[in-house]
């Protein structure tokens, strides 16, 4: 498999975290965080991330409870990553993200806007799950 180049949302309706790796180095790194509060404009900040990292892939953070089950976040972040590959054309692959915001405000140690590293952490999961990510 060639290498790709990955980047994650951690989809939410005020703000969405980005996060960005390759399939060569294997690490998933916090990118930005869109605060644009008009969904034209939030696709507009996509747009331009996506015309200049030229991702293969995109992976969205997919909400679910403490048991698994779907919500109404899970709803809104499937709309979101069909959104994406309607768009743009890139395949969209969704990732368990539970626990993945408190893990984030644990590794910042702050109160700081955690979207972009809780982007990581999902993207970070992707690639460290057997058969995902990898190049061969």
């Amino acid at each position: 498999m060639p290498e790709e180049t990955l980047l994650a949302f951690d989809y939410g309706l005020k703000k969405i975290g980005v996060a960005l790796a390759n399939t060569l180095t294997r690490h998933a790194r916090p990118l930005t965080i869109i605060t644009a509060e008009r969904r034209d404009l939030r696709f507009q900040a996509i747009a331009d991330l996506i015309t200049e990292w030229r991702p293969d892939r995109v992976i969205v953070g997919l909400p679910l409870d403490s048991l698994g089950e779907e919500q109404l976040a899970t709803t809104q972040a499937r709309r979101f990553a069909n959104q994406i590959n309607g768009r743009f054309g890139v395949p969209v692959e969704l990732v368990d993200e539970r626990g993945s915001s408190l893990e984030a405000q644990e590794r910042l140690g702050t109160h700081q806007p955690d979207d972009a590293v809780a982007a990581a952490i999902i993207l970070q999961r992707y690639l460290d799950a057997p058969g995902q990510g990898a190049t061969s």
